[in-house]
């Protein structure tokens, strides 16, 4: 039976590229974890193993590490930009450049003043901490036309201790859970945001605010949520972020429910008045929906976010 080629990209994943930037005695760090992903005409390497069209991933990983010096790294979604428009501007066979980047946090080490003084230096500005919250996201993808830039963020904990409820649900022959009235509402948010820039024409977001202003409005929103659901949540969070930031058109969740389940003290003539819960890691309800601008068509996929 004949067969045919289908989608088909390559490239060079997960380089690893810190760049310091360097401010007199202040330094100041971009971690990324940069992801290329090549298409375009590429059925003669496929089908007869010619290279004829194609651009070593070894040469996609240096041309990373190159920008990072020629460009520097102003934000995740500038060095994507950057990265994406050089692959389809510069190589005729390549019709679509994808790049996503993890970008990991970090925060200076506040330092005692005797240390500093120890050291011989009024301040300590070089010496840093990895953040352990969340890891940034973005995807950017360039068809030499169009862009589609989707960040978001992911491993990003929160927990309400009250202000959570859980009742009125279906109940059959195999239901065991009862209902609450006041439970710990916690959970790792993984979220993608879709913005509405998409050719040079239009004035580029400040990516670095947009995702300051993006994380806030989420973390408020779970905070003054006083919440009957997860999936309640999860929609005033995503409903906040369309209504204060213009930007952005379209946001996915994909958020687990972090059960934590209160423990039977009574054995041990102890009551437990919502105070003692076993956190259970597993198996845990896993909530997801994608909430939108009015009249916008969905496009961040289903499956990004996801297990």
């Amino acid at each position: 039976m004949p067969t045919i080629l289908g989608q088909n990209q390559y490239g060079k994943a997960e380089n690893r590229v810190v760049r310091i930037t360097r401010d007199g005695d202040t330094h100041h760090i971009k971690d990324l974890n940069v992801s290329v992903a090549l298409s375009g005409d590429m059925d003669d390497v496929h089908y007869s193993g010619s290279n004829a069209n194609v651009l070593p991933t070894d040469t996609t990983k240096n041309t990373v590490f190159a920008f990072a010096k020629e460009h520097g790294i102003e934000s995740a979604e500038q060095f994507g930009i950057h990265l994406a428009r050089h692959f389809v501007s510069s190589q005729e066979p390549i019709k679509v450049a994808r790049i996503r980047i993890e970008e990991y946090t970090w925060e200076r080490i506040a330092t005692s003043d005797g240390n500093s003084k120890f050291i011989g230096a009024d301040e300590v500005k070089h010496s840093f901490v990895r953040k352990g919250q969340e890891t940034r996201v973005t995807q950017i993808t360039y068809d030499g036309a169009k862009w589609e830039v989707i960040s978001g963020l992911k491993d990003l904990t929160v927990m309400n201790s009250t202000n959570s409820e859980f009742w009125g649900y279906v109940k059959d022959k195999y239901t065991t859970l009862k209902e609450a009235y006041d439970r710990i509402l916690a959970t790792d948010v993984s979220a993608r945001w879709r913005y509405n820039w998409t050719d040079d024409e239009q004035r580029m977001p400040n990516w670095e605010k947009s995702y300051e202003q993006t994380r806030k409005h989420m973390l408020q929103a779970f905070a003054e949520t006083y919440s009957l659901s997860l999936q309640q949540t999860l929609y005033q969070m995503g409903s906040r972020i369309i209504n204060n930031r213009s930007e952005i058109d379209e946001i996915r969740f994909s958020l687990p429910n972090n059960h934590h389940f209160l423990v039977d003290l009574e054995p041990f003539g102890l009551k437990n008045d919502n105070e003692v819960y076993f956190a259970a890691d597993r198996p845990y309800g896993l909530i997801e929906a994608t909430v939108l601008r009015d009249g916008v068509e969905p496009k961040i996929p289903v499956d990004l976010t996801n297990l």
